[in-house]
């Protein structure tokens, strides 16, 4: 079995608090602006000063709550300001984050608050306030729901108004490494979603070593934008880590105004999940092939990637190089400057980006350092970063952390950011860390220096009829690279052959329509029927196909008149796959593959 490990630079106090910094730069730099919020439409600068005002006002509204310490908090809101002000007042108060996805169906949002025995939640709206109203009888724990829209922060500032300073400092200095900073619950592909519990120590870590891994962008002074949930860790990390390194975060839910924030907001970094970045590209694509100029955009993204594959190779020659800076010109800085002009690197996270869009967006003078982690191991255990990085891998272990691949082909990571076990689950916890190690249930390869590559999950790998053990991803992400594709599902298992589902983006098809005089109210039922589409489809197909070898390849394939979505419950809120859900709903379709 290959391993890699990195050694620690860095100590985990036995004390170690995340609210601690809030009030270190209370004193040290209380003129520092960590964050920036929304008011009246403008964006206001938070001072360090301020912020540690608020968190403690409302750390004293939980204590007069009746918050004690290691009680469980649930905050169910989309990306917003308050949702970070809250998780630090929890933390002062000496409580636990339950973290709930605002797209979390009742069902769901019930059971956490059941399992994680939640004293008090906020909520952000009234619709999210009726979602969990008759929660009583299945959460006994629960005392109140306060609503964020309604004036919750407001209230607790209020009732905490008796509480000293003292008192609140007492309370925060009981919490110490080993303490519970958060439950997050797994977002559940397959099953019931699994309570994650993470403690300050495993947070502590994750911030160190992320700041250590991309330290040119984790620095005083650097802007981002931050719009991924912040129930999911991954946005969690990363916003910790920015409020360590003194980086200003703003914050947003609303990503139909992207580019207008980042036009005005101009972060040096931005993070998110592969499937943003390939509707960033998708989306260029299609814009150009609706202008005319598809051409012109097929041979700037053909030369952005042949630049970045030439850096890992000697450099570009002087062809490429003068391709490269006039496409520079022509297309590389209008995509630049739709992020805001200044945007120097991105950070991936969540799933496989594909070697591909790597190599476009670092082509184009954003590279994207891809990550990897779970829940499980507090966000990012491994990454990519300036000086390690090798595009189509997520990178080498962080600071302090081993990796290795089992027997099997599962890679198996340890290390501080790894959590200690699944909330009140000690069967789940025994079958997921054995001997130290935490089975992360995803395929890899440890290359010679040490760069681990994900190549699928073993409970997605499909089993054909011949024996065949086939990895669906490398297929689905090859596919939903062409700007029709939304999603792709590969089935067959215990089947003759490898099938698929396909979604068409709705974002392209007005583009699509105008371009084959097709009338825009035209239904998609007949749209996936029309031999140009269909045509577009099966030349997709056939490049994905180049991919794999031949028994591994889609021989059949159906086209959905709907997409796959969050709110259909086919995907989960960070935008992977429920298969076992599409299985259920699609099985007639996946039945007539194979008719």
């Amino acid at each position: 079995m290959r391993e890699y490990s990195v050694p620690q630079s860095f100590t985990i106090p036995d004390g170690a608090s995340m609210a601690d910094t809030v009030f270190r730069y209370e004193e040290e730099c209380p003129n520092h602006i960590p964050f920036k919020k929304p008011v009246g439409g403008d964006w206001v600068d938070v001072t360090a000063a301020q912020f540690a005002k608020e968190v403690k006002a409302v750390a004293k509204g939980l204590m007069a709550s009746g918050i004690e310490l290691g009680d469980r908090v649930a905050i169910l809101a989309a990306t917003r300001y308050e949702w970070v002000l809250l998780d630090y007042a929890i933390w002062t108060a000496g409580g636990c984050t339950v973290a709930i996805y605002e797209t979390s169906s009742a069902d769901q949002s019930k059971w956490i608050l059941e399992d994680s025995a939640t004293s008090l939640l906020v909520v952000e709206t009234s619709a999210h306030a009726e979602r969990v109203k008759d929660v009583a009888e299945a959460a006994p724990a629960l005392r109140e729901v306060l609503q964020i829209d309604a004036g919750a922060i407001d209230e607790l500032v209020t009732r905490g108004a008796g509480i000293s300073d003292d008192e609140v400092h007492e309370r925060r200095r009981q919490v110490s490494a080993s303490s519970p900073a958060t439950l997050i619950y797994t977002s559940g592909t397959t099953g019931r979603p699994k309570g994650v519990q993470l403690t300050h120590g495993n947070f502590f870590a994750e911030s160190a070593s992320v700041r250590i891994a991309i330290s040119d962008a984790m620095k005083e002074g650097k802007r981002t934008l931050l719009f991924l949930p912040l129930a999911h860790v991954f946005a969690r990390a990363i916003s910790f880590g920015a409020f360590d390194a003194k980086v200003t975060v703003a914050h947003t839910a609303d990503l139909t105004t992207l580019l207008d924030q980042f036009a005005v907001l101009k972060p040096n970094f931005i993070l998110s999940v592969p499937r943003v970045f390939e509707k960033v590209y998708n989306s260029a694509k299609q814009k150009a092939e609706d202008g005319g100029k598809g051409k012109i955009f097929a041979k700037a993204a053909e030369t952005a990637i042949a630049w970045s594959e030439a850096q890992d190779k000697g450099g570009p020659g002087l062809g490429l190089r003068l391709r490269h800076f006039v496409f520079d010109k022509l297309v590389y800085g209008k995509l630049r400057e739709a992020l805001g002009g200044e945007c120097e690197r991105a950070v991936s996270g969540g799933a496989p980006l594909g070697a591909r869009l790597g190599h476009f967006f670092r082509g184009i003078g954003v590279p994207v350092y891809e990550g990897y982690g779970l829940t499980e191991t507090s966000a990012a255990i491994t990454v990519n970063t300036t000086k390690d990085i090798k595009i189509g891998s997520v990178g080498k272990p962080i600071d302090g952390h081993a990796a290795q691949i089992a027997e099997d082909g599962e890679l198996l990571v340890r290390g501080p950011v790894v959590f200690g076990g699944y909330w009140h689950n000690e069967a789940a916890t025994a079958d997921s860390i054995r001997d130290g190690w935490f089975h992360t249930g995803d395929l890899g390869t440890i290359d010679t220096e040490g760069y681990v590559k994900i190549t699928g999950r073993k409970k997605e790998i499909i089993v054909t009829a011949g024996g065949k053990n086939v990895a669906p991803a490398v297929l689905e992400d090859a596919l939903r690279a062409h700007a029709l594709i939304s999603q792709c599902l590969v089935v067959g298992d215990a089947k003759p052959f490898i099938g698929a589902l396909i979604t068409l983006d709705p974002e392209a098809l007005p583009g699509w329509k105008e371009r084959h005089g097709v009338s825009a109210d035209t239904p998609i039922s007949e749209i996936v029927k029309h031999p140009d589409l269909v045509a577009e489809i099966d030349a997709a197909v056939s490049e994905g196909n180049k991919k794999v070898s031949n028994p591994e390849q889609i021989k059949k394939y159906r086209i959905l008149d709907v997409d796959f979505t969050i709110d259909t419950g086919e995907l989960t809120p960070t935008l992977k796959l429920k298969r076992n859900v599409i299985h259920e709903r699609h099985a007639d379709t996946i039945a007539r593959i194979y008719a």
